[in-house]
């Protein structure tokens, strides 16, 4: 971004003015990115834990297979997933609070003992598999916020803060040379019209003679 300005007091004024700003700004946004990428960290580290999770229940699993071709799988389904909203690092992200089940009712005592573990086992198995996917959804919009708010310290730092100090730097440059010109200018004046009036002096004192 090329910053316009101009050689004079009230441009120097307006980007000193900036410039503060971005100064002050820098440090709450490069804390940001700390806390962001923190963030990110801890919900990868999340989903690498659901992940062994999920691998310890599907061995679990393959190890009931002979008997997982007797359970009727629709005998329980997932009628809700409830969610809440929370601020991490500034950002909105999903947060599962709660998934709603519900069961058809068999007969307990025609059907394998195993069923009620079994309707547990499905529960558990689905449960880790939606907050897997709230995790990665948080991991996604954190990490997203991140890059931003990185390119945002980038610019500051890097670009915008470098250009309004160069071009106040110029700006006053500038004004001082403007100045010491005018002062020498003014001097060079003044020193003529001394020498004019000392020659007018000089003038009169000589027809007086």
């Amino acid at each position: 971004m090329a910053i316009q300005y101009q050689f004079n007091k009230t441009s120097l004024q307006t980007l000193e003015k900036d410039l503060k700003m971005r100064q002050r700004t820098l440090p709450t946004l490069q804390s940001k990115e700390t806390a962001l990428r923190l963030e990110v960290k801890h919900a990868k580290d999340e989903i690498k834990a659901l992940d062994e999770e999920v691998n310890k229940r599907i061995k679990s699993y393959d190890q009931m297979i002979a008997l997982w071709g007797e359970f009727d799988t629709s005998l329980i389904h997932v009628d809700d997933v409830r969610m809440s909203i929370k601020k991490i690092a500034g950002v909105r992200v999903p947060m599962l609070e709660e998934v709603v089940y519900s069961t058809k009712p068999f007969n307990i005592f025609s059907s394998p003992k195993w069923f009620v573990d079994g309707f547990e086992q499905l529960k558990a198995i689905a449960d880790v598999g939606i907050r897997q996917e709230f995790v990665r959804r948080k991991v996604d919009l954190l990490e997203y916020a991140r890059k931003k708010t990185t390119q945002k310290v980038n610019l500051f730092e890097k670009v915008q803060i470098p250009g309004y100090q160069d071009a106040i730097r110029k700006i006053k440059r500038f004004m001082e040379d403007e100045e010491n010109l005018s002062k020498s200018s003014q001097k060079i004046v003044k020193g003529k019209r001394e020498r004019a009036a000392r020659e007018a002096e000089a003038a009169q004192k000589g027809g007086q003679l």
